[in-house]
């Protein structure tokens, strides 16, 4: 009997850990062919694919992602084969089962929850007396009603077989995300999300997360990203991987979902101490700031607990957090919305996730949907609609505070300037993301597609139209992100540069003749006025940077700006007060 396990990833990057699971639990008793598309592929291709390895049996992972394009799929399959059974399994399909085994006649079998052993036992009742009763945790369909058997009960999770060793595409990993996980479950209750549904918490032998995370590692896996819902639940269990992974990186680079207002002070300090730069990333799903809201959703958070363990994290510098916000969710208003922005954005996180409410199957918030008034998609991704203090008018005006957010903030293509911006020019962050997202939308720019020189041209242009003062600051700031952003010289800018070319060598012949005047950093480099004009920019800002970079004030006076790109590490620059040129050309 042949089986196929399949699954439509969201991008071509990302990897199925269900699939590996299934396929090391069953291959020892079952020939097990595991197929990894993207919502991207057309349903064509991944039906010949498919249709290609002969199944008998078909299984599919479902996810809010990819279940409109699996359905696709799974219809054009049984056209083309009706004898050929169908399974489907994962969150997506697991609640509300009686409507997919409805809406869907094509679907022979729905594994509910946890899928390894019922899958395997599944597989045993086709090849054999198929006594579809007996299987735990599985619903069919019997003289063409729906039945859905009792759940199975939680499996002993060192009983499932690696689900990385001995598979020969491990090598397929390096250039892909390698999803890991070391517990099943989460001990809170968010009604917005589907963890909530399980109870409870199971870990995996520590020694054999080890050993797999070693194994991933001399394989040559780059980016792990770990499943675990909370990460950090288990401090002694966290604390002795946090170790493990800095004593035996070889420069892959870890990313983890934590819960921040529990992280204990210890674990902080070994990580601020230890924690070599760059192969830890952190995810904090903060969702709301507001109290109320957060006691509806049965969410326990310790805001400022929570800004502790981030500014602690943050001063380190050795560890990115990319921080997570949901809008729409119970009693929080357009204006409740904007001051958990604040409060977010306040901590500087070097990722803001904008996300909007999701009214997913099995959920508290579903569930309870009528008493606040929700409207949301009818198919996935069950995005809200509205509510009773939140209508469409206020989602679509934050939908553009994300756009705008996503190209500029998270990007990180112009820190500097957007740094002015949120705390000079305008009352908020918030409200500047506002502004600036209402003037994209309104000149049509969401439909087109941006070169870096547009985002700093359009970005200009706003300030402009909108009056703000110190212009010809942020426009000295502006220049500089764009040079800052460029790996290698640049042969053209966003703005007009009009220096002449006699100014231009005038200023080159100074700066390698009096390098002191850039400062003692500058000297250092030992530049003559050639390897200036190879690999070096100049241009005339209005005002003193280093001391505004320094103590924040805004001096007036003309300086020279150079940024060099000689040195192979990236983009440096160098100052010097244009008030010198006289004396150093006497």
């Amino acid at each position: 009997m042949n089986t196929v396990i399949a699954t439509l990833n969201a991008k071509y990057i990302h990897s199925s850990l269900a699939l590996r699971y299934l396929k090391a639990y069953c291959q020892k008793d079952f020939p097990i062919e595991m197929r990894e598309f993207t919502i991207k592929d057309t349903p064509m291709n991944i039906v010949t694919d498919i249709f290609l390895h002969e199944p008998d049996v078909v299984g599919f992972s479902c996810y809010i992602w990819n279940i409109e394009e699996t359905i696709i799929a799974i219809d054009m399959l049984k056209k083309i084969r009706p004898e050929l059974k169908v399974v489907l399994g994962g969150p997506e399909v697991s609640y509300d089962v009686e409507y997919w085994m409805e809406r869907l006649p094509s679907v022979d079998f729905i594994v509910v929850g946890e899928g390894e052993e019922t899958f395997h036992h599944l597989l045993q009742e086709i090849s054999g007396d198929q006594k579809y009763h007996m299987v735990f945790g599985l619903a069919y369909r019997k003289d063409g009603t729906t039945v859905i058997n009792p759940p199975r009960p939680k499996l002993e999770l060192n009983d499932i077989p690696s689900p990385f060793q001995g598979f020969e595409d491990i090598p397929e990993l390096r250039n892909r995300v390698a999803y890991f996980e070391t517990s099943r479950g989460c001990p809170f209750s968010c009604s917005f999300c589907l963890s909530s549904i399980e109870v409870g918490v199971r870990y995996f032998p520590i020694e054999r997360t080890k050993q797999e995370l070693k194994y991933l590692i001399d394989n040559g896996v780059k980016l792990i990203k770990f499943v675990d819902r909370t990460f950090n639940i288990k401090r002694d269990y966290a604390l002795e991987i946090f170790e493990f992974l800095i004593q035996n990186h070889s420069g892959t680079v870890f990313q983890f979902e934590i819960t921040a207002d529990i992280m204990r002070p210890e674990v902080l300090d070994y990580l601020a101490k230890n924690a070599p730069p760059g192969i830890f990333r952190f995810e904090i799903g903060v969702q709301s700031t507001r109290d109320e809201t957060n006691l509806i959703v049965n969410r326990k958070q310790n805001f400022q607990k929570l800004s502790h363990t981030v500014k602690t994290v943050k001063e380190a510098k050795n560890i990115d957090q990319h921080l997570d916000l949901i809008a729409g969710l119970p009693e929080e208003d357009y204006q409740s919305f904007r001051k958990t922005f604040n409060d977010v954005f306040a901590l500087r996180p070097e990722e803001l996730q904008l996300g909007f409410l999701k009214m997913l199957r099995g959920t508290g918030v579903r569930l309870n949907a009528e008493k606040y008034g929700y409207v949301w998609m009818e198919h996935s991704p069950y995005e809200i609609l509205g509510n009773d203090v939140l209508p469409f008018s206020d989602i679509i005006k934050i939908k553009r505070v994300e756009d705008v957010l996503e190209k500029y903030w998270n990007a990180h293509r112009m820190d500097l300037t957007l740094e002015f911006l949120v705390t000079r020019t305008f009352e908020t962050p918030f409200d500047f993301f506002q502004q600036f997202g209402d003037y994209w939308e309104q000149r049509g720019w969401q439909r087109i597609g941006h070169q870096l020189e547009d985002l700093f041209t359009r970005l200009y242009d706003f300030l402009k139209e909108a009056q703000v003062e110190n212009l010809s600051v942020i426009k000295g700031l502006m220049q500089l992100d764009y040079f800052l952003s460029q790996k290698n010289k640049p042969r053209k800018t966003w703005w007009t540069f009009d220096m002449e070319k006699q100014e231009q060598q005038r200023y080159m012949r100074l700066v390698a003749d009096n390098p002191l005047w850039l400062g003692g950093e500058f000297a250092g480099l030992g530049l003559d006025e050639k390897a200036l004009h190879k690999h070096a920019v100049l241009e005339v800002i209005p005002f003193d940077l280093p001391l505004y970079l320094e103590q924040g004030e805004i001096k007036e006076e003309p300086h020279l700006l150079i940024v060099y790109y000689g040195t192979g590490k990236g983009p440096v620059y160098f100052t010097g007060a244009l008030s010198n040129v006289q004396i150093l050309e006497n």
